[in-house]
């Protein structure tokens, strides 16, 4: 089973800055961190090998310093990793970063599944995860909850999926996208000597031409979505606090509704 982890170093939300003439995240001199779903992604695909065999990749996309996450992934266990780096890689927006990361993917070849997180901390889109599936083919898994059964044999996997009014059971072909949840394992804690060993580890670096990468599909080029504005919703005060019986409350908001042509 050859598994590739998708994950993403992202900004410590503590201390988020805004450039204010491109209105994109200020990355320099920011302390970053390995998105937190992203965990749980690598403890999956490593709870998969160990059932099923293979090897677990750990894949992202970034600058240089990006490799950090990528020691973090060692260190808890998987067995190759490959940072994207490249000038023109920047100013990706989600369309842009899921077809590297596809590239990225399909560079390292014969992959049967790939995990992300559900969502990145830093743009809460949760659109990565499905555009690398789309990219690929992939079947698509979202909200994966728990892994229930692989079969390398029938090449079928089943899922459990947290959905807003319970649980979805679903039964899928191989190759998939599984975006994960939190709820899906505990993530392990690496040794002090996987720690130290992945400190000194030298880590694989792709650039554009390396992954055979479209250059008007990357980078701001293949990127047809921007940040115009970015603003603090405007503060409201005053309001009104209704006290009484149901009913009476009822008309007096059914009123109060209209009044403001909210109804």
């Amino acid at each position: 089973m050859k598994i590739v982890v998708c994950i993403k170093q992202v900004p410590d939300t503590m201390d988020v800055r805004i450039d204010p003439v491109t209105n994109t995240l200020m990355r320099d001199g920011v302390p970053s961190i390995l998105n937190p779903f992203d965990e749980f992604a690598i403890e999956e695909g490593l709870q998969i090998r160990e059932k099923c065999g293979g090897s677990v990749t750990a894949l992202t996309m970034g600058p240089p310093q990006a490799d950090d996450i990528l020691r973090t992934a060692l260190a808890m266990g998987v067995d190759n990793v490959v940072l994207l780096s490249d000038r023109a890689f920047a100013g990706s927006d989600t369309l842009a970063t899921s077809y590297a990361l596809s590239k990225g993917i399909e560079t390292i070849g014969d992959v049967d599944i790939v995990i992300t997180g559900k969502q990145a901390i830093d743009g809460d889109t949760a659109q990565v995860g499905p555009g690398i599936a789309s990219r690929l083919g992939f079947t698509q898994l979202t909200y994966v909850s728990k892994v229930e059964d692989i079969n390398p044999d029938t090449r079928k996997i089943t899922v459990e999926r947290l959905l807003d009014g319970g649980r979805e059971r679903v039964e899928a072909k191989l190759p998939a996208l599984l975006a994960v949840v939190k709820d899906i394992n505990v993530p392990r804690q690496p040794s002090i000597l996987k720690m130290k060993k992945a400190r000194n580890a030298e880590i694989p670096v792709w650039r554009a031409d390396d992954i055979h990468a479209d250059p008007a599909l990357i980078g701001q080029n293949g990127s047809p979505t921007w940040v115009e504005r970015i603003f603090s919703p405007e503060q409201k005060s005053g309001g009104e606090i209704f006290q009484g019986e149901t009913d009476e409350l009822a008309g007096r908001l059914s009123v109060l509704l209209l009044e403001m042509k909210l109804q």
